[in-house]
């Protein structure tokens, strides 16, 4: 789903996201809700940035990813961490890119996100290239999100990858 978001865009710098686990939900400008499997998923738009919800059975978790004000915690490169039953993987990454090469990028993450049963891009006024997009799916053991956060005005894209899963538990041994 492609949508244009009703806000004029502002001019941020990729150097201001920060990264956020179980924050309460945000106001957002878009909001996707998927079924994968038994997970509920809830992709959101917020200005500039985006913020995931995923709830299934007892377990639940809430990634953001925001220009956050008084946020203390940057983007960082990876996490993992264990979420109850779940465990958590996250990766960051940003891509410079010159103006041509980023025009290209730009339009071809859109395409790939707007006509995906579980993509939400959108895009802001002002400049084509300024966009928030998401991509999700669902794995055997796992659910899986892509973003992609554009800068244009710094030739910066922000690109992250997030996998939640169950625990793997060894196989037992019997003698």
């Amino acid at each position: 789903m492609l949508t244009t978001i009703d806000t004029a865009y502002t001019d941020t710098r990729a150097d201001d996201l920060a990264w956020a686990l179980g924050r309460e939900p945000l106001p957002a400008l878009a909001v996707l809700d998927l079924e994968l499997s038994g997970a509920s998923l809830q992709l959101r738009l917020l200005g500039a940035s985006h913020q995931v919800l995923l709830d299934q059975g007892e377990e639940s978790c809430s990634e953001t990813v925001a220009c956050l004000p008084g946020s203390s915690t940057p983007l960082p490169l990876g996490v993992a961490k264990r979420l109850g039953d779940w465990e958590y993987e996250f990766a960051a990454r940003v891509e410079t890119l010159s103006r041509q090469s980023f025009a290209g990028r730009a339009q071809e993450l859109l395409a790939l996100v707007a006509d995906h049963p579980h993509g939400l891009a959108g895009t802001f006024p002002g400049d084509p290239h300024a966009f928030t997009a998401m991509l999700a799916q669902r794995g055997e053991r796992q659910v899986q999100w892509r973003t992609w956060h554009a800068y244009p005005q710094e030739g910066r894209l922000v690109v992250t990858r997030t996998r939640v899963g169950t625990l793997a538990t060894a196989p037992e041994h019997r003698s």
